[in-house]
């Protein structure tokens, strides 16, 4: 098991901080969860706390981008993209801003703190924003690559961590024994099939691994890719899966609607349309619980990507 996303994301946000002075973190008052309180020890000269003003943040790090610095905000995913939603959209996507938004308690993993603290719909909100990067790594190697890709690239993001630890996809000792060039917008093949792609995101890529794992007994061949970039979308590993295995399960810890699976299905639809299947969280809010139950609770396991597998290929034949 590795470590949270959001601890990768604090740590590796100490060492950007230390090679690049125009890096300065916000926070509203959710260092300590966020994890931006280990860039706060640091370098306080560079951190500012703006206490639980949300929209204020999105506003001061909209200003402090025009003043050529690089501004990394952070609270709860549900906080950050809900109460911060207008000046997001005014004060820094439409201007194109350099500002980077990285989320902590992203999805139902957020466990005991319950549902209005677990997001499920923060990738349909930031996908809704036209030139907006979306960003959802599914490990420490993942966002720790991701990070640095963020810091150079000229543009607003908006990147989702987990509370809860996760298992290692990338590196040695890992699910994959790999580790792969990481590039914004570029999907990677984790595992090579014919029968039906699991297109995952996130928490969800360790599980559809495990999925592929066990579909092998049914005889069906799963390739599984890690979408880390929801968008810009990698349009043409979506329409290599769906003309290479004629069937796609999406997964995602999200709501189902207007996440990943719904920028795939839309592709899917445009160029060569396949039987697909979602494993996400079917238009409900959870509850507070633990991290693994709620997972099984609302179809979020290895156990539910295998079932959606069988139908879609089922379906293919």
């Amino acid at each position: 098991m590795g470590p949270a996303t959001r601890d990768s994301y604090g740590k590796t946000l100490v060492e950007l901080g230390r090679e690049n002075p125009d890096i300065i973190v916000l926070d509203a008052d959710l260092a300590t969860s966020t994890r931006t309180r280990f860039f706060a020890k640091e370098f306080p000269e560079r951190f500012w706390n703006v206490g639980i003003c949300e929209a204020n943040m999105v506003g001061i790090a909209a200003g402090l981008a025009i003043d050529g610095k690089i501004p990394f905000i952070s609270s709860f995913a549900c906080f950050l993209m809900c109460k911060g939603y207008e000046q997001i959209r005014v004060s820094v996507v439409y201007p194109e801003l350099n500002v980077k938004m990285v989320a902590s308690h992203g999805g139902i993993v957020t466990g005991e703190d319950g549902p209005t603290q677990q997001s499920i719909e923060d990738f349909a909100l930031a996908l809704s924003f036209p030139g907006l990067v979306v960003l959802s790594p599914s490990d420490d190697p993942t966002t720790r690559a991701l990070m640095r890709k963020a810091s150079t690239h000229k543009g607003p993001i908006y990147m989702r961590t987990t509370r809860a630890n996760v298992p290692l996809i990338y590196g040695d000792g890992s699910a994959t024994g790999i580790t792969p060039k990481f590039e914004i917008g570029k999907a990677i093949e984790l595992r090579k099939g014919s029968d039906v792609a699991i297109i995952a995101t996130g928490t969800m890529v360790f599980e559809a691994l495990a999925a592929a794992d066990e579909l092998k007994k049914s005889k069906i061949d799963a390739r599984v890719y890690d979408f880390h970039t929801l968008k810009p979308l990698d349009k043409n590993a979506v329409t290599i899966a769906a003309k290479e295995c004629g069937a796609i399960v999406v997964a995602e810890e999200h709501q189902v609607y207007g996440g990943l699976g719904s920028s795939v299905a839309q592709e899917v639809g445009r160029t060569y349309p396949c039987p697909m299947e979602f494993v996400a969280i079917q238009d409900t809010y959870a509850e507070s619980g633990k991290p693994e139950e709620l997972l099984e609770k609302y179809g979020l396991t290895a156990k539910h990507i295998v079932a959606a597998a069988k139908k879609a290929f089922k379906k293919k034949k």
